[in-house]
């Protein structure tokens, strides 16, 4: 490691430890030297100046807390004595002259991806199994039992051998302690048949807790998020199972199909059981109208697509002190690769850009934008604080231990995945993505629901950052996991795809690193590579009930 603390803007009254510092330690960076009044942990910040009752903490050259008592030189930041504060902002917009990043080494690359009807192009090749109400779950989960071993689709891995090995030890008498510590061979042995349609990547199948019993809105939010993935780009067909008086009727499901895509065309079955009867004639009729569409989607293959029919969702997750510096500004510059080539990205989480809405404001393309944007936080925020609660609130216990004490500093960090493009379009949730370049839309900063939103928007690969390390993933495009630092990286390679840790090294420079990046991304695209999260099933799916959720 060349360096061992690091100060992120000039304006800056804050360092990062990039390493565990000592007490009374004396450190210099960039010729000027600084000593360290306790032990600050790697991940954290100290302050490089007093900082008294009351006064401003800068960070990313933004505002993002106040001291709650006299903070000494080289005194470590925590949530005792820092709290969370933020600048305010306003919708009005200032010229933007945008510094595109020199794209020419991706300049006629292409990908291999599924064409549509449509215009776009996939990822990936599934067909979903859809349930408009959760009354439907277990007639899914019949389904995904009856279909998914037989057509070759079960899990390359699995645990099942693991388990009957254990069990028949226990049949012979094995004691407690043989059970838990006994080495078994074999156990990850591969259970899963050849692919019955080859160029159909899987069903998937997306259960749900909704449709029915909330408010209407609710309703009408989950037929939107339904039909974005039913006219998703990595998607052949579907087929929806209703149970038929729920809120969410299949009339609005296909309202928000046309939408979205007017002139749909995939192959489409729509089963309601209170018309068909009983539930073997249901389960029957699913069957084979989800085999003859399977036959149907097999009929596609790769072929060549430029990079501007890629969308990617900007995702974090189990972030740490270190996301902001390496992983989220890498794939930033990513974005901005991306956008300067003809493509589309959508930054999302709005609780966790708290503090830069006037950076994202002053990107903005027009006036129209910059007020939607405002308007969208604000309203966000102010549902939060009707409960009691705020985007303050926004860090989790993991966020807080590794150093992200304040949403505003959490939120700066985060932002960085957004790149610096213009903001071309503001979206509410499930809005549909239709503008090349940066997107916004507003949703929680859960993972999941916003791994799941940013998907159903269009986003047919996400880039997901983590610190502190997350299996999660989506049913039907591939989530890269991209570590901040190489001790998780090594930690949990398993979950992990890509590395950023090298940026706090010395190794590579941002720049680099979100050129291997796209480099990474094009391979998965082109289904060269399958990541941790496809591997290991990590089919995450969960719609954001409208209500409080940050």
């Amino acid at each position: 490691m060349k360096q061992r603390i690091l100060k992120i803007h000039p304006a800056d009254n804050v360092m990062v430890a990039l390493a565990d510092l000592r007490a009374n330690e004396e450190i210099t960076y960039l010729d000027k030297s600084y000593k360290i009044s306790e032990l600050i942990p790697a991940k954290h910040k100290f302050a490089i100046n007093v900082i008294p009752t009351g006064g401003k903490i800068i960070m990313y050259g933004v505002l993002v807390g106040r001291a709650l008592s006299d903070i000494p030189l080289g005194g470590l930041l925590t949530t005792g004595n820092v709290k969370h504060d933020a600048n305010g902002f306003l919708a009005e917009i200032h010229q933007y002259n945008w510094h595109k990043p020199d794209a020419s080494r991706f300049a006629g690359k292409t990908f291999n991806g599924y064409h549509r009807a449509d215009g776009s192009v996939g990822t990936a090749n599934y067909w979903v199994i859809v349930p408009m109400v959760f009354c439907e779950n277990r007639n899914v989960a019949v389904l995904q039992e009856a279909l998914i071993k037989p057509l070759g689709y079960g899990r390359k891995q699995t645990y099942e051998l693991t388990a009957q090995n254990l069990i028949e030890k226990i049949k012979s008498g094995s004691s407690i302690e043989e059970v838990l510590y006994t080495e078994l061979e074999g156990s990850s042995a591969s259970t899963g048949n050849a692919k019955v349609f080859p160029n159909v990547d899987g069903i998937k199948f997306l259960s749900h807790t909704l449709g029915c019993g909330g408010i209407r809105q609710d309703s009408e939010a989950l037929c939107g998020l339904l039909a974005g993935y039913i006219t998703h780009p990595n998607v052949a067909g579907a087929t929806v199972l209703s149970l038929g008086c729920q809120n969410a009727q299949v009339s609005i499901l296909q309202g928000e199909i046309h939408k979205r895509s007017p002139d749909f065309n995939k192959p489409l079955y729509i089963l309601d059981q209170q018309k068909t009867g009983t539930e073997a004639e249901l389960l029957d009729q699913a069957i084979r109208q989800t085999l003859a569409g399977l036959m149907l989607a097999n009929q596609n293959s790769r072929k060549a697509a430029p990079l501007s029919k890629l969308t990617i969702g900007l995702e974090c997750g189990g972030s740490d002190g270190f996301s902001g510096i390496s992983a989220n500004p890498a794939i930033g510059y990513t974005s901005d690769l991306l956008v300067s080539l003809g493509g589309t990205v959508i930054l999302s989480e709005f609780p966790e850009l708290c503090g830069v809405e006037q950076n994202l404001i002053d990107r903005c393309v027009d006036k129209e934008r910059a007020t939607r944007f405002s308007d969208l936080m604000r309203t966000y925020n102010q549902r939060a604080e009707d409960v009691g609660s705020g985007f303050y609130m926004n860090p989790s216990p993991g966020n807080i231990k590794d150093g992200l004490i304040t949403d505003a500093i959490k939120s700066a960090g985060a932002a960085k995945k957004g790149g610096t493009s213009p903001v071309v379009d503001v979206l509410d949730y499930p809005e549909k993505v239709t503008k090349p370049g940066l997107n916004l839309l507003c949703t929680p900063g859960n993972d999941v629901e916003s791994t799941t939103a940013e998907v159903g928007s269009g986003a047919n690969i996400v880039l997901f950052t983590t610190g502190l390390g997350t299996p999660t993933g989506n049913p039907i495009a591939p989530v890269v996991k991209i570590a901040s630092n190489t001790i998780l990286y090594n930690r949990m390679s398993d979950i992990i795809d890509i590395n950023t840790g090298t940026v706090i090294e010395g190794d590579e420079t941002i720049e680099q690193a979100g050129e291997r990046i796209l480099d990474y991304v094009l391979q998965v695209a082109s289904g060269e590579i399958e990541v941790s999260a496809v591997r290991h099933g990590q089919d995450d799916f969960i719609p954001w009930k409208r209500g409080v959720s940050l």
